[in-house]
């Protein structure tokens, strides 16, 4: 089994972050600012050592020191997400610097996160901050031509002679069959024998266009949320999420407000290592969720997740993908830790998901 973890750019500060949201807003921000909403909730996360490092600043120290961690306790690497609007690129200083570092030992390639940027963390999904729009095929080579330099790299994960590139939502690209045609030519021309492209399974849907598909990755939480609770879990998560937003229009600015979302972690555990998976479906796995940080008593929580819980669903789904020839499994993530998906040390677990990735892959 390849571990491969889901990858967040946005711990340094760039020009648009600062007009959106603030001056020198990262993901940090978010998650210094976030507060318990009931007896135990775990709130506000600190980074082991209170390392709230900057990807600019030090950007090569640590990026040196998470390849090194990562390798330690057998993640296999790094699905770093890629921010591309149609020629303009967000968040790109990590994969640069990585690029421009060819002694930071790890093994990475990327997720084109194709979506729209709007204000969704506070509910106004109709302020658009800046669209996504896929244009034609002189849009698409020079997109190609940003990808090819992180190809080209030995560290970059390949399945045979073909790099991998993870694409969120293909269903989200009306033009994806051209577009995907055009990438194999264009590889193959530049000495490759393809691109080998895995789209996601979301909340949102999937893409059926399996010509041009290779395989899929399942992102978790939110398909298991979406498709695989049950009848009867989605509609007791339903009304309880319901009783508490109704709840908190009628008295929570006098009472104080609740946490509007919660669902068993265990559930969705069970739920995703219980699932079928054909040859060429990747599974998915969280360590934890918890996106108050963003979302406050909107939020969602998993409750109930422990590092052990992580470590037999882990072992599950190492089961379930061995022997194939392409292994991944994707743990969401790495340090989304705004959304408390993550496997990086902190204050309250130390090291804990890192062992137990460890104990499985040994």
């Amino acid at each position: 089994m390849k571990v491969i973890c889901m990858y967040l750019p946005q711990y340094h500060s760039f020009p648009e972050n600062d007009e959106w949201w603030g001056k020198d807003y990262t993901e940090w921000v978010a998650v210094k600012r976030a507060k318990p909403l009931f007896k135990g909730h775990d709130q506000p996360r600190v980074p082991l050592g209170k390392d709230y490092y900057d990807l600019d600043k030090n950007g090569i120290a640590t990026l040196f020191r998470q390849a090194e961690l990562a390798r330690k306790y057998g993640v296999y690497g790094f699905c770093i997400y890629q921010y591309y609007f149609n020629g303009k690129t967000l968040m790109e200083k990590p994969l640069r610097t990585l690029l421009d570092h060819p002694e930071i030992d790890i093994n990475y390639n990327i997720c084109w996160a194709n979506e729209t940027w709007t204000r969704t963390w506070y509910g106004l999904s109709d302020q658009v901050l800046i669209a996504q729009e896929y244009g034609d095929r002189s849009d698409w080579r020079k997109l190609f031509e940003h990808l090819l330099p992180f190809f080209r790299d030995r560290r970059y994960i390949k399945v045979g002679n073909r790099p991998v590139w993870q694409i969120y939502k293909t269903f989200d690209i009306p033009c994806f069959e051209d577009m995907a045609r055009s990438f194999d030519e264009w590889a193959k021309d530049e000495g490759f024998d393809g691109v080998y492209i895995i789209s996601g399974k979301t909340a949102a849907g999937s893409d059926n266009r399996s010509r041009f598909i290779d395989g899929y990755y399942f992102f978790e939480p939110g398909y298991t949320l979406k498709y695989g609770m049950g009848c009867a879990g989605k509609a007791a998560y339903n009304i309880g999420t319901l009783i508490r937003t109704a709840r908190n229009d009628l008295i929570g600015k006098r009472a104080g407000y609740v946490l509007e979302r919660s669902v068993s972690g265990r559930r969705i555990l069970d739920s995703i290592t219980s699932r079928q998976y054909a040859e060429n479906e990747f599974p998915g796995i969280l360590p934890d969720w918890d996106n108050t940080p963003r979302r406050d008593y909107k939020g969602l929580v998993y409750k109930g997740m422990n590092p052990q819980l992580f470590e037999e669903a882990l072992r599950r789904l190492s089961d379930k993908v061995s022997g194939r020839e392409v292994d991944f499994v994707y743990v969401n993530a790495w340090n989304e830790w705004g959304e408390g998906a993550y496997v990086e040390p902190d204050e309250s677990r130390g090291y804990a998901y890192l062992e137990a990735i460890k104990r499985v892959t040994d």
